[in-house]
């Protein structure tokens, strides 16, 4: 099922912070969210692993003036610039943060922890350098919406012609939890601040990316043979990538409003 990536509500919730719009108890309750903790390990003048708290703030007195993100797969260095060592450790996690004024990113590190039976989840995001160069292959938030509209008759197309769109009960309630969950609102997750473009756009990708899960998830009666799967992969390749950037977009939407207007 299509969830938001960490590094999404960091930079979100981060980005709200440092325009001081919510607080730092604030910030990092959103961030943390369901997971036990979350610690930042690399921070300049720092011996070992701090928390969130401390992390953001030292990073805005460096000069962090606002946070992006970076969301690649392999052969898509999506919202990525160097160098290579943050790119590989980037690509491993499949997400990261860069910061905007300082030289610095976040990549995180998922651990589960704890005794059988009672086992919570816990982060640690590695800071470390970037190049400051623009990031690979972000559109703007309009170039997004556009690309969204176009994936969505797509993934709608592919679906219904893998027979997956009906393929019963489970794909139903999958779509019912999904709008549910939209019923509250993407803004939520963009933090206060964000312009409401970027929600809208946010949650069209949401859309596309059920539209996704489902058809890698779904199929009829439940079966998928090993050629079925290798289609659709094939074929909702793009689409993803599609979502994928228009997630990137909408997070990096209030820096890239910030840095129009200056």
């Amino acid at each position: 099922m299509f969830t938001e990536p960490r590094s999404g509500l960091l930079a979100a919730w981060g980005n709200a912070l440092l325009a001081g719009i919510v607080s730092p108890d604030d910030a990092v309750l959103a961030i943390v969210g369901e997971d036990a903790v979350h610690r930042v390990e690399g921070l300049p003048g720092e011996a070992g692993p701090v928390g969130l708290t401390l992390a953001l703030g030292r990073l805005r007195r460096l000069g962090a003036t606002g946070f992006r993100v970076a969301m690649p797969a392999p052969g898509h260095p999506l919202g990525l610039s160097g160098p290579p060592e943050f790119n590989a450790r980037a690509l491993d996690a499949g997400e990261a943060v860069i910061a905007s004024g300082v030289s610095f990113g976040l990549v995180p590190e998922v651990y589960e922890a704890g005794p059988a039976g009672d086992l919570h989840v816990e982060v640690v995001w590695h800071c470390l350098a970037v190049r400051g160069a623009p990031p690979a292959d972000v559109p703007s938030l309009g170039e997004a919406e556009r690309e969204l509209a176009e994936a969505l008759r797509e993934a709608a197309a592919v679906l219904s012609g893998l027979d997956v769109a009906g393929s019963g009960p489970v794909a139903a309630a999958a779509i019912d939890a999904y709008r549910a969950r939209a019923e509250v609102g993407s803004g939520d997750v963009l933090a206060p601040g964000y312009p409401a473009r970027a929600a809208r756009v946010l949650e069209l990708a949401r859309r596309v990316g059920l539209l996704v899960a489902m058809a890698y998830e779904h199929g009829p009666g439940g079966a998928v043979s090993a050629s079925e799967m290798a289609a659709r992969v094939e074929a909702l390749r793009p689409v993803e990538r599609v979502a994928r950037r228009a997630q990137v977009a909408a997070y990096n939407a209030y820096v890239e409003e910030r840095e129009r207007h200056r």
